[in-house]
């Protein structure tokens, strides 16, 4: 894949990462409850607080494309018409921000990333995904929850399009992380025979990011 170029340096950007120097958010909590949906220091909010790296970057349906790349037998770039052609799914899941705040019962419309993942065809030795944003950003995930059941390739909430500033025209979901690991405004997903660090975890935060065993920072 192409190297983006790096995301601007921001005043968001900096407090996150002083975050993740003074170990901010963490809490002793019991272990998590049959049916708790609320994850160890977390609160809950009703908006959706906008989160970026201080763009926005303003990208068209007609100017759109997402590159598939890496260890696959298909490598393949979609435009718009290609996405939308593909198998749509619809599913409702929590967000939960390394920020603390969650927010229940977000209804998305868009692609499987099953159904991305059968289109390329990973090699075998693929065991990461490293995923690139038309702001620059990256971050990475274990290929197993790349194809977590919940997992897709947003282009909707809440019955309409997604918004430019929550990442549309398109965006990652991954439910059971936090919520960095789903990139927005998605450019590229490259498949990797390795784990590699994206942006935010080289600036502290955790690997994975499982906000159930609080994987907010290395």
């Amino acid at each position: 894949m192409d190297e983006a170029a790096p995301p601007p340096d921001s005043k968001l950007t900096r407090t996150k990462q002083k975050w993740a120097q003074e170990g901010r958010f963490l809490a002793q909590a019991p272990v998590r409850a049959a049916g708790e949906r609320l994850p160890p220091g977390q609160h809950l909010v009703k908006n959706w607080p906008v989160l970026d790296l201080g763009r926005q970057p303003d990208v068209s349906h007609e100017r759109w494309r997402l590159k598939i790349g890496g260890m696959v037998e298909r490598p393949v770039t979609l435009d718009w018409a290609g996405l939308m052609a593909l198998p749509q799914v619809k599913s409702r899941s929590d967000i939960h921000c390394v920020t603390s705040w969650s927010r229940y019962d977000n209804d998305w419309a868009g692609v499987s990333t099953r159904t991305l993942l059968d289109l390329v065809g990973p090699r075998d030795e693929a065991t990461h995904a490293l995923l690139h944003g038309y702001d620059g950003y990256t971050t990475n995930v274990p290929l197993a929850d790349f194809a977590a059941e919940d997992a897709l390739l947003a282009h909707g909430w809440q019955g309409r399009p997604l918004t430019r500033e929550h990442g549309g025209p398109a965006r990652l979901v991954i439910p059971h992380l936090y919520f960095w690991k789903s990139a927005k405004w998605i450019s590229a997903i490259e498949l990797l025979g390795a784990d590699r660090p994206g942006f935010w975890e080289v600036n502290g935060y955790h690997m994975r990011g499982d906000p159930w065993a609080e994987e907010r920072y290395s």
